[in-house]
């Protein structure tokens, strides 16, 4: 993008350096991803911004592993009513989870991505991957790549519907449903898990990654080993853009990585948990909120090598935006998205963008935006 990039939208009093930080780092980007921002204060809405090519304030772009985000939602949801219980075993709703060394792990340790089971040992088919009750079924009776509980490491592909088959056998309903009903339609969310075709045409098609000189040397001198565990869990050789940018795997929203949404609606759904909004009460409560914030277990992510990663289903956005609080949580998707709640500043935060950032999952510029919005916040 050039420095004479048109941004749109309106910010209210007191975050207008918001505005000029997203077009600040719009016009350092060379790739034209085309962005959306927007934000929450205290459950009233004070940044709606976008830019760039085919992207409006409607537009629906894939969010990626911001699903996560409103698919764990709904979890936290029934584990506050007493639905789900976090320290049952998983095998107690799921009898066939119980295969392979895998008896004892709870519902908690599941949600916190240490159950070993990151991926299919020999990958899954593109199919296979968009339909989360066949991932289930195929990673039941697979033995873990470690002992259940004990590490943890990102479940990327697969997380949504194995907590997803624990709902199922819980409530006899899709967590996809389940959202629909609790979240999405009550709130008028544009974030969509199972995209209606209707909605097809405020689609904008995700772009690969388009490396600078300097990110393509980076690459040269650290490979990606497509062996390893990380090659499992992203079920490498996939092309997961091509794969996003299929309708008949955005339609059926598997609740790991198909949501469609734009940051209007990150933004809100993440207001809505935690403050009241449209006359709504928050959807969780202040110990539901530290609960899914809570460190689930110390150390190093065996597949991203990231540190002190997880809450309950949700990641600990602090450790990566040193200016929140340590009760924020939330999701970040791997075209660059980010969303999240921050209960301390009172701000929730959804950013969208259409092209694949380096080196996958929240986009560097986000580091920038999220500052500029938490001091507006602080005023």
């Amino acid at each position: 993008m050039s420095d004479s990039i048109n941004v749109h939208g309106t910010v209210a009093a007191g975050f207008e350096a918001v505005r000029e930080e997203f077009a600040a780092v719009l016009a350092e980007e060379p790739n034209e991803p085309g962005s959306q921002l927007a934000v929450y204060q205290d459950g009233r809405q004070v940044v709606d911004l976008w830019a760039g090519e085919g992207v409006d304030g409607d537009s629906l772009p894939a969010v990626y592993s911001v699903t996560k985000g409103a698919a764990h939602l709904v979890v936290a949801l029934l584990v506050q009513d007493g639905t789900l219980e976090l320290d049952r075993t998983v095998a107690s709703y799921w009898p066939e989870f119980a295969a392979e060394g895998k008896s004892a792990l709870t519902l908690r340790e599941l949600l916190g991505h240490r159950s070993g089971l990151v991926g299919l040992e020999g990958g899954f088919s593109e199919a296979d991957l968009a339909d989360d009750r066949v991932i289930a079924a195929k990673l039941a009776g697979q033995a873990p790549f470690w002992e259940p509980g004990k590490e943890y490491g990102y479940h990327g592909l697969v997380i949504g519907a194995l907590t997803g088959e624990v709902v199922r056998r819980a409530t006899g309903r899709s967590i996809q449903e389940l959202y629909e009903e609790r979240v999405r339609a009550p709130y008028g969310l544009d974030l969509h898990l199972g995209q209606p075709a209707a909605l097809e045409p405020r689609y904008v098609a995700i772009r690969p990654m388009n490396p600078t000189p300097e990110q393509a040397a980076e690459l040269a001198v650290h490979p990606f080993d497509p062996k390893g565990l990380r090659a499992i869990a992203f079920n490498y050789p996939t092309d997961l853009v091509a794969w996003i940018n299929d309708p008949s795997v955005r339609a059926l929203g598997q609740a790991s990585a198909g949501g469609v949404g734009s940051a209007r609606a990150l933004a809100r759904m993440h207001a809505a948990a935690i403050f009241e909004l449209d006359g709504r009460a928050p959807l969780l409560t202040p110990e539901t909120q530290a609960e899914v914030a809570r460190l689930g277990l110390a150390g190093v992510d065996r597949v991203t090598d990231e540190v002190d990663h997880f809450g309950l289903g949700f990641e600990r956005p602090h450790v990566r935006y040193p200016s929140l609080g340590e009760g924020a949580f939330g999701h970040c998707g791997a075209a660059g998205a980010q969303s999240f709640a921050d209960p301390a500043s009172g701000v929730a935060y959804g950013y969208t963008r259409r092209r694949f950032a380096f080196p996958g999952g929240a986009a560097p510029e986000n580091e920038r935006l999220v500052a500029a919005v938490v001091r507006a916040a602080r005023g």
